[in-house]
C-alpha cells in the first residue's frame, strides 16, 4: 500500500492502515487541511468549494468523506458528481467558489485514488501552497464550526454541458467543418468520466458516427488506464479493420489525449500537444511552453511558425507559471496534455479533441497524413535504479560537468541538448530512481543518446 504527496495532490492506494495508504483518516486530515489553507489563502468572500470525481471505484466513498469534512469546516460544497478534471476547474471559476478538490488518481490503476487541489482560479496549488497544506495536515490543528455553521451541499450536474458548450464556443473550433467532414470516431474512455463527456461532446461538435469502447463509467478500467500503446491494443485493433477514420483515448479524468489513426496506429501522445499547437498558431501566432521531458517538434513547430518556444520544468503548475511568465498561446506536457488558455490554464482533452477534429477537417487529410507532416522524432526512457546511500545531486552535478559543452538546462534535473536530440536526467518524486529521457530523429540514436549518459551516470554511483 502506498500514500504519496507530491505537487499533483495526495494519492494513495485504497485499503490498509492510515499513513500507509489513503485511508478514511488520511482523507478527512488532508481536506481539513486543505479547507484550512483556503480560508487563509482566498480572496473570495463566499465560503464555497467544488468537489468532482472520476467513476473510479472507490469514488463514492471519498466523496462523501471529503464533503462531510468541508462541512464540518464551515464550508459549502458545490457537487458536481461525476465530472473530469477540467470540468472541475472551469466549474470553480463558475461558481466564483474559493477552491475545489477533484478526487482522481488520473492514470494510475483502480486500486487508487487522489485529492488533487485546487485554487479559487481552478488551477492546481503551486510547490510552496502544497507543502504549506502537507503542513497544517501534520500539526492537526483545525477548529470545526459549530453546529450553527456548518456548512452545506449543493448538487450540480449541469456543468459537463457547460464545459462542452464553451469548447464549442472557442473561435478556433469549426463546428461547420467538423460536421461537413462526416467523421467517423472511436472511444475508449477506460471506463470513466470520459465515457460520458467525449461522446456527448463529439455529437455536439456533429461527429456522424461515434463508436464506443468501454464508455460506461463502471469504474471497473478495461485495461490499465494510463493511455499509452501497450494498454491501448484493444482500440488499436478495432481502428486496423477500418470502421472509424480516428480514434481517441482519454484517461480517467480526461486532461489526457492520445490518438490513434485510421490504420489502428499511434499518433504518438507528444504530438497531439504539437498537431493542435500547429493549428492553433497558424491563426493566432505566439509563444508556447511545455515541459523539459516533452518532444523537440513543439520547438520545431513554434519556430517555424515565428513564436518563442520555453521549457518549464515537470508538473502542470510549472508549465502553467511559465506560460502566463512568456505570454504563452499554448502549451502542456507530451503527455497528451494540451493546455489553451483562451478556455483555462489546465489540461483538457476535449479541447484537444475540438481543436483536432477541426484540423483534420481543414487539413483534408488523414489522422496518418496528418503525422506525416510534423517533425519526426522518437522518444525512448530508462531508468537508474537508486542505492539508499546514492547521492544524487551528486551524479547530476557530475553529469552536468561532463556535457558541459552541450546546451545544459538545470531547473529541473539536468537537461542536455545535443544537436541532433537530448536527454533529460530527473529524480523521481516517488520511486528510488532517476529518469532518463531521450530523444532524437529514430528511437536507436534516441537509445544511444540515453545510454552513453546512462553509462556515465553509473560510473558515479
Amino acid at each position: 500500500m502506498s500514500l504519496i504527496k507530491s505537487i499533483s495532490g495526495i494519492r494513495g492506494t485504497i485499503g490498509g492502515p492510515a499513513g500507509d495508504g489513503l485511508s478514511p483518516i488520511d482523507i478527512v486530515k488532508f481536506t481539513a487541511a486543505f479547507a484550512k489553507f483556503i480560508a487563509s489563502n482566498t480572496t473570495k468572500t463566499s465560503r464555497t468549494i467544488v468537489v468532482g470525481r472520476d467513476a473510479r471505484l472507490s469514488g463514492a466513498m471519498v466523496d462523501r468523506l471529503v464533503t462531510g469534512t468541508l462541512m464540518g469546516m464551515g464550508f459549502d460544497v458545490v457537487d458536481i458528481d461525476l465530472a473530469s478534471t477540467p470540468t472541475t476547474e472551469l466549474a470553480v471559476v463558475w461558481e466564483n467558489a474559493c477552491g475545489g478538490l477533484i478526487l482522481t488518481a488520473s492514470h494510475n490503476p483502480r486500486q487508487w485514488n487522489a485529492l488533487k487541489l485546487l485554487n479559487e482560479n481552478g488551477e492546481f496549488l503551486s510547490d510552496r501552497e502544497g507543502k504549506e497544506v502537507l503542513r497544517l495536515a501534520e500539526g492537526l490543528s483545525f477548529d470545526f464550526a459549530d453546529v450553527d455553521n456548518l456548512g452545506k451541499v449543493y448538487t450540480n450536474t449541469t456543468y459537463n454541458r457547460r464545459h462542452i458548450d464553451a469548447v464549442l464556443a472557442l473561435p478556433l473550433v469549426d463546428v461547420d467543418a467538423i460536421r461537413n467532414a462526416h467523421f467517423t470516431v472511436a472511444v475508449d474512455a477506460v471506463n470513466s468520466v470520459g465515457g460520458v463527456i467525449i461522446p456527448q461532446l463529439l455529437r455536439a461538435l456533429g461527429v456522424e458516427k461515434v463508436i464506443e469502447l468501454n464508455c460506461t463509467p463502471t469504474g471497473d478500467f478495461a485495461h490499465t488506464p494510463e493511455p499509452i500503446p501497450e494498454n491501448l491494443t484493444g482500440i488499436a485493433d478495432l481502428m486496423a479493420s477500418g470502421v472509424a477514420d480516428v480514434a481517441f483515448v482519454v484517461d480517467p479524468d480526461v486532461d489526457r489525449l492520445a490518438i490513434v489513426d485510421e490504420n489502428g496506429k499511434m499518433f504518438g501522445e507528444e504530438y497531439t500537444l504539437v498537431s493542435v499547437a500547429d493549428y492553433v498558431l497558424r491563426h493566432t501566432p505566439g509563444n508556447t511552453v511545455s515541459n523539459l521531458s516533452s518532444s523537440r517538434a513543439l520547438r520545431d513547430v513554434t519556430i517555424a511558425r515565428g513564436g518563442q518556444y520555453t521549457a518549464a520544468a515537470v508538473g502542470e503548475v510549472n508549465v502553467t507559471t511559465k506560460m502566463k511568465e512568456t505570454g504563452a498561446i499554448i502549451g502542456g506536457e507530451g503527455n497528451g496534455g494540451v493546455i489553451y488558455p483562451e478556455l483555462h490554464y489546465g489540461r483538457d482533452a476535449l479541447v484537444g479533441v475540438a481543436l483536432f477534429l477541426t484540423l483534420l477537417a481543414k487539413s483534408g487529410k488523414t489522422v496518418s497524413q496528418l503525422r506525416a507532416t510534423y517533425p519526426p522524432y522518437e522518444i525512448v526512457k530508462m531508468k537508474l535504479v537508486l542505492e539508499p546511500s546514492t547521492n544524487v545531486d551528486a551524479i547530476l552535478a557530475a553529469v552536468k560537468e561532463q556535457y558541459s559543452n552541450e546546451q545544459i538546462t538545470d531547473i529541473d534535473g539536468v537537461k542536455i541538448d545535443f544537436a541532433d536530440g537530448w536527454v533529460h536526467l530527473r529524480k523521481s518524486n516517488t520511486e528510488p530512481i532517476v529518469r532518463i529521457y531521450a530523444e532524437a530523429q529514430d528511437a536507436q540514436k534516441a537509445t544511444d543518446l540515453a545510454t552513453a549518459v546512462a553509462d556515465f551516470a553509473k560510473t558515479m554511483m
